[in-house]
């Protein structure tokens, strides 16, 4: 997502390291750069005026211009106000005292509620909690049938209406259901509409008197940019929200909506859906999110996927496979596979500190299909050959790239990165280093 925005972030800022002294003419033009990139960025220009107006007055201080490092105390200001812009720390969703704390979704018909109701209910999963899905949305065909399709994947029960049931009825006799059964959670997949209307407010104002939910979470679809940011207040007005869901991050390019949300709303920003898979749902983490903006990475979320795509049973026998010299190209295979469970080659590729420029500078030559690619000319390996790339000879590498849709050359290629690949992870492993996979689960 913030890729083209932390490139222009990076290039202003490198500028910026390369002057001893600053003065309020430098700050200026620095800044000056800052608005452009944030505005193409499709950040509500009221927003981008209290950010610069913020920084410019702490960055002109005696402090930060008379410091040995004046360029690196500014870039430190821009990234706390962009964190205090987004919301300063993550706001999980509030649980009641009593349970079953109920959660309202909202929002307009495409912005993905029911698919979001099924990635809370993983999320309260995980976390040992009982949950209740409420299928309230009676006007969109198929929308009843898809929660209880979820429902299945995720092995959750899902309340249906009855014949003739209005939605706030649905909704109240799903939370009484709830509470007899000790459940901890009700979520309320509600109906949309493709734009706001009175029928659709009036019909949510209903629910929500009927059963008072606990919070009432607006889905918003982030590739829409700042018309999120004006739905967001349209619901907010009429029904009253508690957070926003923000959906499909991963598609959008510029991240306007991402930073203006918090800023013109004061609603925070709970969860942001970055995939269509179930798993695919993160807290929003407004330190994280600064950082990888500006270029800084973000290692904790990419040891956080870490830790839940592997299993410390899994990352153990990775370990006990790389020190005894063990490992083949079906553990690499088996590796590849697992990176995929991780997200996008992109997404990881910016979690890394400056990884967002090399994954530009790659893009041609990094993305998903280069997976798939590898992935088939490992399948048209024989186990012999997996196991003992050795026994790799001229004939046998042409019949691989036959078989694969690949050509000698790249057969080549894939061999001499396993080489290395091997030979890096035996120096992990060795006893100056662990393997990340150690470093990566160890207590």
């Amino acid at each position: 997502m913030w890729n083209a925005l932390t490139t222009k972030f990076e290039a202003i800022f490198k500028r910026l390291r390369g002057r001893g002294l600053l003065d309020e003419a430098v700050v200026t033009e620095v800044l000056r750069d800052v608005r452009l990139a944030l505005l193409e960025a499709d950040v509500h220009y009221k927003v981008v005026k209290t950010l610069l107006e913020n920084v410019k007055t702490r960055a002109l201080t005696q402090e930060v211009l008379q410091s040995l490092t004046p360029g690196q105390q500014v870039i430190t200001v821009v990234w706390e106000e962009l964190r205090a812009l987004m919301g300063e720390a993550h706001q999980p969703v509030q649980l009641a005292p009593n349970p079953p704390t109920v959660v309202m979704l909202v929002g307009l018909q495409g912005a993905g509620k029911t698919t979001t109701a099924g990635k809370l209910a993983r999320v309260f999963g995980v976390e040992g909690r009982r949950v209740l899905m409420a299928a309230a949305d009676l006007k969109r065909p198929g929308a009843v049938r898809q929660l209880e399709v979820l429902g299945q994947q995720l092995d959750v029960p899902v309340h249906l209406p009855a014949e003739g049931d209005a939605p706030e009825a649905v909704c109240r006799s799903a939370v009484t259901r709830a509470g007899r059964s000790g459940m901890d959670l009700v979520l309320l997949d509600t109906a949309g509409r493709l734009q706001i209307d009175e029928e659709l407010m009036a019909e949510l104002a209903s629910i929500r008197d009927a059963v008072r939910p606990h919070e009432v979470l607006l889905v918003a679809d982030a590739m829409t940019g700042q018309a999120a940011v004006s739905i967001a207040e349209q619901f907010d007005q009429r029904v009253g929200l508690t957070g926003i869901v923000l959906t499909k991050t991963e598609g959008d390019a510029r991240g306007g909506a991402v930073l203006s949300m918090h800023a013109v709303t004061g609603k925070p920003i709970k969860y942001v859906g970055v995939g269509e898979a179930l798993t695919a749902l993160e807290p929003f983490q407004p330190d994280r999110m600064a950082s990888r903006i500006l270029g800084m990475g973000d290692v904790a979320s990419l040891v956080e996927r870490a830790q839940e795509a592997f299993s410390k049973e899994e990352a153990q026998a990775l370990e006990r496979t790389i020190r005894s010299d063990a490992f083949t190209l079906d553990e690499f295979r088996a590796q590849l596979q697992q990176v995929k469970k991780l997200g996008s080659l992109s997404d990881l590729m910016a979690m890394i500190p400056g990884g967002a420029r090399l994954a530009e500078r790659a893009s041609n030559k990094l993305p998903e299909r280069e997976l798939v690619r590898i992935e088939a000319m490992l399948s048209s390996m024989t186990p012999r050959e997996r196991r003992n790339p050795e026994v790799i000879n001229g004939s046998r590498r042409r019949r691989i790239a036959g078989g694969s849709g690949t050509t000698v050359q790249e057969i080549n290629q894939l061999l001499k990165q396993f080489v290395q690949t091997k030979k890096m992870m035996k120096a992990l492993s060795g006893p100056r280093g662990r393997s990340l996979a150690a470093r990566l689960f160890s207590s």
